[in-house]
């Protein structure tokens, strides 16, 4: 549960001396944000209740220009906690050079939280982003194992892609019985037929570059995910089937899934290798535990532009008559004033086994 302090009455805070992120928080505000929260919390509780102690749950999150968009309303940062304290540990994608809107997030998750992140890729390509991941300091743990995957001379020698745009992060991690690693992508946009063949290309290098280092043995693990932001369209599914065919499957349950606010996409993945005792865990009826999470079903919802008119009249810079067309307003409120206050995509989840003991003796009754 993140901290919640900014939402007391001013009494609270004063008598106590509660630390505050949003000091400058209106009555007004307050209310919105809890009845925002309460919403929220409701949707949440769904994957909430998938939690145990033989499980893991993990997530993927693109999260719109983290640290520079500049349209974030206090509440936002409320709802963006509350919506990743639903999880364990959360990948995170498009984290921006400043790291102010990470601050803000992290205060609000408290101190069971924890995060990782890499460097800034530079240059136009790179789009000043960072990768992360955000971890419960109960539930999941660091495991010795953090760095980018660079590509070396040998790999890319004769290819136009001599690095991927945004460089992959791999860190590892412990759970109950399970150790693995994540690798962070965020690949090369778009759907022309060049942008389509650019990001093939950058899969395949990847790819490559994972079979060189599991024949020398360099890898911290074979429990392998890789996770994030892959822009993949229905175009792509010749380097789908190539990344499966390398040794990963992805997750049935979120086959077809649109993953991007707008519902047009499937770009944010979850690729995992297989294992006997790497498994994500099922319900009663043998059903992968995953899903995509819309939080604009309980903030910042369809009907609810009038809410913000004020707000988005003060931020709007361009130039149609918002105030007086409320046709215009609602349809900039959809695209791009809420994406702004969350993000164009929505999180992913899956519920990984972290106990896989009865397998384990079974196995090994039966071969004594």
């Amino acid at each position: 549960m993140p901290n919640y302090h900014d939402l007391r009455p001013t009494a609270d805070y004063e008598e106590r001396g509660y630390p505050l992120v949003f000091p400058k928080m209106g009555v007004t505000e307050k209310r919105r944000t809890i009845s925002g929260l309460l919403r929220l919390r409701a949707g949440l509780s769904e994957v909430a209740t998938k939690k145990t102690d033989n499980n893991l749950l993990v997530a993927s999150w693109n999260i719109k220009e983290f640290g520079h968009t500049t349209q974030r309303l206090n509440e936002a940062y409320f709802y963006i906690a509350e919506t990743i304290s639903a999880f364990d540990l959360v990948a995170v994608q498009e984290i921006k050079s400043t790291l102010v809107d990470l601050d803000i997030l992290m205060r609000l998750l408290g101190d069971g939280w924890a995060y990782v992140i890499n460097d800034v890729t530079n240059g136009r390509d790179g789009n000043a982003e960072r990768g992360a991941y955000l971890f419960n300091r109960d539930r999941v743990k660091l495991a010795g194992l953090a760095g980018e995957i660079t590509l070396w001379d040998e790999l890319t020698k004769d290819r136009k892609v001599k690095q991927l745009k945004r460089t992959p992060y791999i860190t590892g991690f412990q759970a109950g019985w399970k150790s693995f690693a994540m690798i962070n992508l965020h690949l090369h946009p778009g759907d022309s037929k060049d942008d389509l063949a650019y990001r093939r290309d950058e899969v395949k290098l990847l790819l490559d570059a994972f079979a060189e280092k599991r024949k020398r043995g360099h890898f911290w693990t074979q429990n392998l995910i890789l996770v994030g932001d892959f822009n993949f369209y229905n175009t792509d599914a010749e380097t789908v089937q190539m990344i499966e065919d390398s040794g990963f499957f992805q997750i049935i349950s979120l086959d077809g899934l649109d993953t991007n606010a707008s519902k047009t996409e499937a770009y944010d993945r979850f690729f995992l290798t297989r294992n006997d005792y790497f498994k994500i865990e099922k319900d009663v009826q043998g059903v992968e535990l995953a899903g995509v999470f819309d939080p604009f079903q309980f903030v910042y919802q369809d009907g609810s532009f009038k809410t913000y008119r004020q707000s988005m009249l003060k931020q709007y810079g361009g130039k149609k008559d918002l105030a007086n067309d409320d046709a215009a307003l609602k349809r900039y409120y959809k695209n791009p004033w809420r994406k702004n206050q969350i993000s164009d995509h929505f999180p992913i989840w899956f519920t990984l086994c972290i106990d896989s003991s009865d397998q384990f003796l079974r196995q090994k009754l039966a071969a004594l």
